[in-house]
């Protein structure tokens, strides 16, 4: 596994971001980078889970281990779901089971950075590398857009 880190500095206050972040229709505008269509089914509250989907309902569950409005928000990977079922964990999976993906807001003058850093298959290095940085400009757009 590798760790990867990505920021961006937002021209806009931390609660703006944050919507821009965590936001059901903004959410789904920023991941796309990632996956036409994909979303989330969730709470969003700590310590629940989360389902990472595409359109045809494959994807990951993860739990929500750290949540602090408008300051981070942490995943723990656990699982694949398949036609949205969490699947069992077999030995690839469990090759990344428990890896972390977490955000970070963090206060910059009038400014906001976000911070993400996040565990990665080696194999999918590349992909994060080339779309991480197209999702999170899509996040400065809706922000700065939208104050």
């Amino acid at each position: 596994m590798k760790n990867l880190t990505f920021e961006i500095e937002i021209n806009a206050p931390a609660d703006i971001v944050w919507n821009a972040m965590w936001n059901e229709e903004n959410y789904k505008k920023w991941t796309s980078a990632f996956c036409e269509g994909s979303y989330a089914k969730s709470s969003w509250k700590q310590g629940e889970r989360i389902h990472f989907l595409d359109p045809n309902g494959n994807g990951m569950y993860s739990e929500i281990s750290t949540l602090v409005p408008n300051e981070k928000m942490y995943f723990t990977h656990l699982g694949n779901i398949k036609e949205f079922e969490e699947q069992p964990l077999d030995e690839a999976t469990k090759a990344w089971s428990g890896a972390q993906e977490n955000y970070e807001i963090i206060k910059v003058g009038s400014l906001s950075k976000v911070l993400v850093t996040l565990d990665i298959v080696d194999e999918y290095a590349n992909f994060f590398l080339e779309s991480f940085p197209k999702g999170l400009n899509t996040i400065k757009e809706i922000a700065e857009n939208n104050e």
